[in-house]
């Protein structure tokens, strides 16, 4: 990274940059297990289509926040992180309250492309969130990527991408190809992210009442609302006959 990493701090909110005003991620520092901006929390949509996950890899790690919430709240969960930049671990570390344990969570340092490409282990979740200064995802966006992350899904396995909306198209062209047109892409948030998921095995068949329920069960259990994104995907009329089906 030749743009070195700038650690912010505002009305209690601490945040990451790298060398920009666009953040990174972000940490309430009074509630480090939250989820403060958006993307985030609709990423984890992803927990409202499958049973509790119990071996999940991200690729991308930023400021740690998906990483922060599932370690605190699924304390049966293996976690599997990748990141791309020791500096940007570094600073999870000193920073944003990055978990130490080597029990639970297996930390590497690597290219996400090149370590799905080369693993044969398989998980119920794959969150992708890696993005450089330029908002590029280089090979986190290419067909062969996309192909790999099929292949580690298990056979109730979710993948869930952050995409940029301003360039979103041809890399869900992409994970449609890779998932044989079994993807959803979730209505853009005010954040300019859009939030695509996938799977490849067992059909994933929900009904806007069965999500509600999952969503409300997951408010109380973690306090995170996915309420609102539920009605924003009833408004954009992506669930035919009101079932959401992959």
């Amino acid at each position: 990274m030749t743009t070195p990493i700038e650690i912010r701090e505002d009305a209690g909110i601490r945040t990451l940059h790298f060398g920009s005003e666009w953040v990174q991620g972000a940490m309430r520092i009074a509630r480090p297990w939250n989820l403060e901006l958006e993307y985030t929390r609709e990423m984890l949509a992803s927990l409202l289509l499958i049973e509790e996950p119990r071996k999940v890899l991200q690729i991308g790690l930023g400021a740690a926040s998906l990483t922060r919430f599932l370690y605190h709240y699924y304390p049966q969960m293996q976690l599997t992180v990748v990141e791309i930049e020791p500096i940007v671990i570094a600073a999870a570390r000193q920073y944003f309250k990055l978990p130490e344990d080597p029990v639970r969570m297996h930390l590497l340092t690597g290219c996400g492309a090149e370590y799905m490409l080369a693993s044969t282990k398989k998980f119920n979740l794959i969150l992708v969130d890696g993005f450089d200064q330029h908002a590029r995802a280089g090979p986190l966006e290419t067909l062969p990527f996309y192909q790999a992350c099929r292949t580690r899904l298990t056979d109730d396995g979710v993948l869930a991408v952050n995409l940029l909306t301003h360039s979103y198209r041809a890399s869900l062209g992409r994970i449609m190809q890779a998932f044989e047109d079994r993807a959803l892409l979730f209505p853009s948030c005010e954040s300019g992210n859009a939030i695509a998921f996938a799977t490849a095995g067992n059909t994933i068949d929900l009904s806007l009442e069965q999500l509600k329920e999952n969503a409300l069960a997951l408010k109380t259990q973690t306090g995170l609302n996915l309420l609102p994104t539920l009605s924003r995907l009833a408004q954009a009329k992506s669930c035919l006959n009101n079932r959401l089906v992959l």
